[in-house]
């Protein structure tokens, strides 16, 4: 069952700009953290952020901090990224992921995840 759902994929070019968002999918997430994840072609998949759902906390790859923001609206139990200054190592699927431990970025320790969106970037 696919209980976390990303959206907001797309192609753009460098330098462009890209929100993604994660919602939850007949059930909620409001006592879990919230991570996202990338894997490139060829590539493992990458941490990328991640957020405390009890006191906003957030963590990001060295890759990309100063370019993401994770955010959450726990009203809407959702997810976002905010994704600027795109380059084209950013390109990937991006996957929205819940965990019970604090920041980590361990993908191992992440529960449930979702399809996962694309993300291509062109120069």
């Amino acid at each position: 069952q696919v209980q976390l759902v990303e959206s907001g994929g797309g192609l753009v070019q460098a330098g462009d700009s890209l929100r993604l968002s994660c919602a939850p999918s007949g059930r909620t997430f409001s006592n879990y953290d919230m991570g996202w994840f990338r894997q490139a072609p060829g590539k493992e998949r990458d941490f990328v952020a991640a957020i405390s759902w009890s006191d906003g906390s957030t963590y990001y790859a060295d890759s990309v901090k100063g370019r993401f923001t994770i955010s959450r609206d726990n009203a809407k139990n959702t997810v976002y990224l905010q994704m600027n200054s795109l380059k084209p190592e950013d390109a990937a699927v991006y996957y929205c992921a819940a965990t019970r431990f604090r920041g980590t970025k361990n993908g191992a320790l992440y529960a449930y995840w979702g399809q996962g969106t694309q993300v291509t970037v062109s120069s």
